[in-house]
């Protein structure tokens, strides 16, 4: 692969408080790199770049990018970004994000890439627990907010590296994996891939590119044919629920909504008593999932154990953010059918409430018109359904689809254009006993927000 980062000086980053720019630029600032960074609104991630010393322009503009010898930008800016503009006419080297993560994950010798439809937040956020538990130093780019690292990212000095490998684009295929996991493969981002046959070729050439050891949920029908389909030539190791996997659960305890135990089963022999913090079956196996990584780069069991009874979920995972007259407030990631489902099973079967809010914000318009029997199927879980707009992020809308499709499709749904009055809806009417989760992976956790400062203000707290 091309190291373009060789002889390069300065690199200038393109919004870089983004959840994926932050880790990169804590492990370029570590290697010594000299760095800027612009983006348009200030942040926590902001004032934790401004920490390391790093100069940050808020607002982009052509000249925040003088001197700089490499710029990087996210996928999420646009080509009239003036930034961007003025970057592609300087002659520096310019590329997007991926292509630079993809680099990364070549200097480091146990690179852990974590793929798949669902899970990989949770499943990353675990494994880093249990390399800081074992004392490992390590790096990590995670696509959520994790409190042990102190945000999404961390540069470390082993040779242990823990990231997010996302389909999307085939971004992951840009990766140097010496360990991948592959969770599920699910139906997702047919926008872009098209057919499913085409998302487990992709699948399948992660596999190929992955140098050492796979470690593959054998239960998911679609994860093994894309395996069995690639010429990998490394370890193969399975999890999954069942005895079929040499990694898998036994004797599982639910002792509370928030922890579970369990036996973490190697072909038949009890490795480990297992304790997790995040509630669902589906944490179950992402934590076999953990388990097994960590085991395959000998990590020892006590400690990932340790690791994991420490790791309470990352940033907008089942993320309990109130509790107001009875009324408890959760934000979650969940966007699509099969999230939205495994998420709300999870509340259902929680005691001590009377009923489950959903209050989802579709994401884009091809996922919404693609899967809008299966949306509507998921969203019936919930006692009760509220919908906001679609955010179509990248996309128009030429589906011709509207959040009101989706709602006449669920009894009693209801849906409205803002978010104001998505949250006056749900604050008016939530009791005492229910549980208000706010579904999607675009900026729904804002009315999560509103609707604790609307149940405060109504009860007075």
């Amino acid at each position: 692969m091309e190291d373009f980062l060789t002889g390069k000086k300065h690199v200038h980053f393109i919004g870089i408080g983004g959840s994926g720019m932050y880790p990169l630029a804590q492990i370029l600032h570590s290697k010594g790199y000299y760095l800027t960074g612009s983006d348009n609104n200030e942040t926590e991630t902001l004032k934790a770049v401004r920490n390391m010393g790093i100069k940050v322009f808020l607002g982009q503009d052509a000249k925040n990018i003088e001197g700089a010898d490499l710029i990087v930008h996210t996928a999420a800016i646009m080509s009239d970004n003036p930034e961007l503009i003025a970057a592609r006419q300087s002659g520096a080297k310019v590329v997007e994000r991926s292509e630079l993560l993809g680099l990364v994950t070549s200097w480091y010798n146990k690179a852990v890439c974590v793929s798949g439809t669902h899970g990989k937040t949770t499943t990353s956020s675990m494994l880093a627990h249990i390399f800081l538990a074992e004392n490992i130093d390590i790096s990590t780019v995670i696509g959520g907010k994790l409190k042990a690292i102190g945000g999404s990212g961390r540069a470390g000095t082993s040779d242990v590296m823990v990231c997010e490998a996302c389909e999307f684009s085939n971004t992951f295929l840009k990766l140097y994996p010496n360990i991948s996991v592959i969770l599920n493969i699910d139906a997702d981002h047919l926008d872009f891939f098209k057919t499913m046959d085409n998302l487990r070729a992709s699948f399948t050439k992660f596999c190929d590119n992955t140098t050492d050891i796979l470690v593959v949920n054998g239960d998911d029908e679609n994860t093994m044919r894309a395996v069995n389909a690639s010429s990998f030539g490394g370890q193969l190791i399975t999890f999954g629920k069942t005895s079929k996997n040499r990694y898998y659960p036994e004797n599982i305890e639910k002792v509370s909504d928030f922890r579970t135990d369990f036996d973490l089963m190697e072909n038949g022999r009890k490795i480990e008593r297992i304790s997790i913090h995040v509630p669902g079956a589906h944490n179950v196996i992402n934590a076999v999932a953990a388990c097994a990584a960590a085991l395959s780069i000998g990590c020892d069991p006590v400690n990932i154990n340790k690791g994991l009874e420490t790791f309470w979920g990352a940033g907008r995972r089942f993320e309990r953010l109130a509790e107001i007259n009875g009324i408890t407030v959760v934000d979650d990631y969940a966007h699509h059918p099969a999230e939205v489902a495994a998420t709300l099973k999870t509340a259902k079967a929680m005691s001590g409430f009377k009923r489950v809010w959903a209050v989802h914000q579709p994401f884009t318009y091809s996922r919404t018109a693609t899967l809008l029997d299966d949306f509507a199927e998921a969203l019936q879980i919930a006692d009760k359904v509220v919908l906001t707009e679609i955010m179509g992020s990248r996309e128009k809308n030429t589906y011709n689809i509207y959040s009101a499709d989706l709602c006449a499709k669920i009894p009693d749904g209801k849906w409205f254009p803002t978010f104001d009055e998505v949250a006056r809806y749900v604050a008016d009417n939530a009791e005492s006993g229910d549980m208000i989760i706010t579904l999607g992976c675009g900026d729904v956790y804002k009315v999560a927000f509103e609707i604790i400062e609307m149940l405060k203000e109504k009860y007075g707290e």
